[in-house]
């Protein structure tokens, strides 16, 4: 299958500034959902603070872009490519964006030393206005590079693999603690964030956080099963059997997205129709989904090891009313899912009187013109 029939490329400048503008305000309103989300299904309280920092994140990673792309289709013939998005799926840059950019950054501080510092590119850019009478677009151009490349330097971005981190939350017994881990990843198929917190006991003899035999596996492990594709019971039982002495008792993986906009994405149903209606108004032709999903160990039981040992095993609750087919058998791999919609007040007025099928059980956080959050069923 070729995937890139769903991708677009932005070839002008006025393109991107309005994707990357419409970007930030989106993030903008996402960080405020965060923080209102606080209940079992969606986000713990003490999530919250895990979740504003990759999305702080998610957002470095979008201004840097933003700069690379700043002169899209002025300049061209000078840049080895254009802002590629998905269209159909996510509407997010595409992976390949990404791992572009994880390049970039490893080679920020060559690229820094070879460009004039910013206030030399504009005392250049104001003596060429004033001998040329001409727009300096050369000069603009690598003004741009460079704010890239800043920001590159910066760090804190999210990128296409964000590893795992580990932070102690207390002790069970004296031989038996608790951490909680969280990693992230730019999913490479649906083009869209994900992020990851798990909360496991650690029996061990030597406490996970300070085990360097034990945390490098980890870390590998987590990344390399951390695809959309794969249900939660399906990462949460591989590790378990993985590791004998870690016992993952919740999984939670959050999809930051799609995003749907009239102007950028190709979408279906009934939100094509509700982001048409409102298309003549800047600004508010947008939706994005965030969905959780949530793994819950419910018990433990001991599986034969040998002849004389057994190791503790998870028993996982599933639920198979949440199953997105109801004609389907196929058991879901998490507890509960809660979906969300976030999106502008006058097409969340809009969808409201439609009053499509399939909606019924989605939240929505509609923001009102001056950025005020409001959580409907």
């Amino acid at each position: 299958m070729d995937l890139t029939l769903d991708h677009r490329t932005l070839e002008e400048a006025h393109e991107t500034r309005r994707y990357f503008a419409k970007f930030e305000r989106i993030i903008h309103h996402l960080k405020g959902v965060a923080d209102s989300v606080v209940n079992e299904n969606t986000a713990l309280a003490s999530e919250i603070p895990i979740l504003q920092d990759y999305l702080a994140a998610l957002s470095g990673t979008f201004t840097a872009l933003s700069y690379k792309y700043l002169l899209a289709g002025r300049v061209s013939e000078m840049m080895p490519s254009l802002l590629s998005i998905d269209r159909q799926d996510s509407g997010f840059p595409i992976y390949q964006e990404l791992l572009q950019m994880a390049n970039d950054a490893m080679q920020a501080d060559n690229h820094l030393r070879s460009l004039p510092d910013m206030r030399g590119l504009k005392l250049a850019m104001i003596n060429h206005i004033l001998r040329e009478q001409s727009s300096p677009t050369n000069l603009q151009f690598a003004a741009s590079q460079r704010q890239y490349y800043e920001e590159l330097a910066k760090g804190g971005l999210f990128w296409a693999r964000n590893d795992p981190r580990i932070s102690w939350t207390g002790n069970v017994s004296e031989s038996r603690r608790k951490y909680r881990l969280h990693w992230a990843v730019y999913d490479s198929q649906q083009n869209i964030p994900l992020v990851y917190i798990m909360d496991l006991e650690d029996s061990g003899k030597r406490p996970l956080a300070k085990d360097e035999r034990r945390w490098p596996r980890i870390q590998s492990h987590l990344t390399a099963q951390a695809g959309a594709s794969l249900k939660l019971v399906t990462i949460a039982r591989g590790f378990d059997r993985d590791f004998d002495d870690l016992h993952p008792k919740r999984l939670r993986r959050f999809f930051l997205g799609p995003m749907y906009s009239h102007t950028f994405t190709q979408q279906s149903g009934p939100l094509r129709d509700v982001l048409a209606e409102v298309d003549g108004h800047p600004g508010e032709d947008w939706a994005l989904a965030w969905t959780t999903e949530t793994l819950i160990a419910s018990g433990t039981e001991q599986e034969s090891a040998g002849f004389f040992s057994s190791v503790e095993r998870q028993i996982y609750q599933l639920d198979p009313l949440s199953a997105q087919n109801p004609t389907s058998y196929e058991v879901p791999g998490h507890t509960h899912q809660q979906r969300s919609l976030i999106l502008p007040q006058r097409p969340y007025q809009v969808l409201q009187e439609r009053n499509p099928p399939g909606f019924a059980n989605i939240r929505k956080f509609a923001v009102s013109p001056s950025g005020k959050i409001l959580s409907y069923k």
